[in-house]
């Protein structure tokens, strides 16, 4: 195959996967909650992400089971779906002609070929409304980027711990975290100095997004957005790990007993109004953490907000015991599912025994039609 072809394959294979991800987390979701684990916030966070390096490694998923199939290890798996339901019609599972099915079979490969060719209009619209979509979140990105520098830049230093740098800034309402190549910036509005409480949850719950990694995966999403622009699985995803992202922290923040969660709630709450008169530079800056956001659209709908949900799990917070051992039992399943994802949704091989066998299928078929014909056109009986 072409470069073009192949990087076009892993295009569709990781929008593919990402909604079968979807999926699958809903499930387990609804699973869990059902059974009592609806707090299991730490869990949940590790399961998303553990999901989403799985579609990152695809591809490496994908070249292990070739070359397991290539040495003998697996010769007789078949796990492809386009095997598999060739298979199922060689054996009369399906009634459908052999024209028609072979072009059901090569649908993708007809998809992948018009849109490279651009032939069609369907083709064009769907190149078009991609890169379209790819400068627009390009560009919001790289302005995004510049808000945040310079709402960093213009904060004054503080203190510093190890790479953590504390600035303050008299621009901002709301405290962030955000990160550089080296170092860890928490950025703190200028007034929280003379509130000793919004201080000691401002960065206890800052630190806590640090020490797991938080930032990096809102740095990971956000350079992926534009090229999953158009993919609304992949918008569904980013807000579930978001949702998560603050449960968690505000769960492992309270379950250390330095701070009450009255005090707690009392700064959710007292944060969120200064944020509703918050500028717009700093609403699209990204990538960065904040303690918290307004979450306007939700009241407007008349649906329970982010921040009430917030609030109520810290007020209905649940200690559980056995938080790894329950992340390993649902995780081996969930990628086992996500691997087997991988492969079955790959374009199968050129040619095997039961692709030869269609194709003499077709060709009879054709030929039959051919000698049905008479010399003036008509059909014989």
């Amino acid at each position: 195959m072409m470069a073009g072809e192949v990087l076009l394959d892993a295009f569709i294979n990781a929008n593919i996967l990402i909604c079968v991800a979807l999926a699958l987390w809903f499930a387990l979701r609804g699973v869990m909650w059902g059974v009592g684990l609806k707090h299991a916030y730490s869990t949940q966070i590790r399961l998303l992400n553990t999901v989403f390096l799985t579609v990152l490694s695809a591809p490496l998923i994908v070249a292990g089971f070739n070359a397991l199939q290539k040495s003998g290890v697996t010769p007789a798996v078949k796990v492809n779906l386009s095997d598999i339901a060739l298979s199922y019609y060689l054996k009369g599972g399906i009634a459908m002609k052999a024209t028609d099915f072979e072009g059901l079979m090569q649908l993708r490969d007809t998809f992948l070929l018009n849109i490279l060719a651009g032939a069609g209009l369907v083709s064009k619209v769907l190149i078009a409304a991609f890169f379209v979509g790819l400068i627009i979140g390009l560009t919001r990105l790289v302005y995004s980027m510049f808000c945040l520098w310079r709402i960093v830049s213009g904060s004054y230093h503080w203190r510093e711990i190890g790479r953590v740098k504390l600035r303050l800034s008299d621009r901002t309402l709301v405290p962030f975290s955000t990160r550089g190549l080296w170092s860890y910036y928490v950025v703190i509005p200028s007034h929280m100095l003379g509130q000793s409480d919004e201080m000691r949850v401002t960065l206890a719950h800052e630190f806590q997004h640090i020490r797991h990694g938080d930032l990096e995966w809102e740095i990971v999403l956000e350079a992926l957005k534009p090229l999953f622009f158009l993919n609304p699985a992949y918008h569904a995803w980013k807000r579930q790990v978001e949702a998560l992202r603050e449960f968690n922290c505000d769960s492992q923040v309270l379950s250390k007993g330095r701070i009450n969660a009255k005090v707690y709630c009392d700064t959710l709450l007292s944060i969120c109004q200064k944020t509703l008169r918050r500028d717009r530079s700093f609403v699209i800056a990204v990538p960065k953490v904040t303690l918290v956001t307004a979450d306007r659209s939700s009241l407007i709908k008349g649906k329970r907000s982010f921040l009430e949900r917030r609030i109520l799990s810290v007020l209905n917070l649940k200690r559980l015991p056995y938080e790894r051992l329950l992340f390993a039992a649902l995780a081996v399943p969930l990628f086992t599912a996500m691997a087997l994802t991988s492969v079955a949704i790959q374009r199968p091989g050129d040619w095997s025994h039961d692709r030869l066998m269609l194709s003499t299928v077709v060709n009879l078929e054709r030929l039959d039609e051919i000698n049905r014909l008479s010399t003036f056109g008509r059909i014989r009986n």
